[in-house]
């Protein structure tokens, strides 16, 4: 017995094409019943790309089906995060309260996925102190620079804007344009809807949309 096996070793050491032969048909027979089984690795997906969308809380861009209201508005290159409330109502009372909670989109502004400008206010403080946190929802948005992004996301969708423009509206001035030809993103600053004050202006374009990873 042990003298058969020995011979045999020496044989498949003499022969090695025929053993390498042998090894590659075993190699595509096992892959192939596989292949029928769907258990083979899926090429379109890289190990590398699937860790990228988990640590950034994004997967690959989705379609837009439908109009979003907005629940968050981050900026991280000024380290914003902060939620939306969306008032069902322009009713000036309403809005103030609502500004209490965060952020607001103006209830007459564009929702996301559709065309037009989805206008988002916040309070902005620069006391020294401040009792209240909420007065420093949109602090130092006027620090936002050409170019860099903002993201406000539904309940399942990112959408990024890039920043194209900041400017100061003077206290007279009572129009914030909103275009309606594309996808557009306006940050407003105030310190009350009932009061004319100068308040920082952010236009940003939208540039996609991404579903959240689950």
């Amino acid at each position: 017995m042990m003298t058969h096996q020995r011979g045999a070793l020496v044989e498949v050491g003499e022969h090695p094409s025929a053993f390498a032969l042998a090894f590659a048909v075993i190699f595509l027979i096992l892959f192939g019943a596989l292949y029928l089984l769907g258990a083979t690795p899926d090429a379109s997906t890289s190990v590398g790309s699937t860790l990228a969308a988990q640590s950034s809380g994004t997967s690959t861009p989705t379609n837009l089906n439908s109009p979003e209201v907005p629940v968050r508005v981050v900026a991280r290159d000024i380290s914003l995060d902060v939620a939306v409330t969306n008032p069902a109502t322009t009713d000036v009372d309403t809005l103030n309260e609502a500004l209490t909670l965060g952020a607001v989109r103006y209830p007459s502004s564009a929702l996301l996925g559709v065309d037009g400008t989805v206008l988002i206010f916040g309070h902005s403080s620069y006391l020294p102190v401040v009792y209240h946190q909420y007065y420093k929802t949109f602090d130092g948005i006027q620090n936002l620079k050409e170019g860099e992004m903002v993201s406000v996301y539904s309940s399942d969708t990112e959408y990024r804007y890039a920043v194209v423009g900041v400017k100061v509206v003077d206290a007279n001035e009572d129009i914030i344009n909103l275009p309606s030809d594309a996808m557009h993103l306006t940050l407003v600053t105030c310190d009350s809807f009932a009061l004319k004050t100068n308040r920082f202006v952010v236009e940003a374009d939208f540039v996609g949309a991404y579903a959240l990873v689950q």
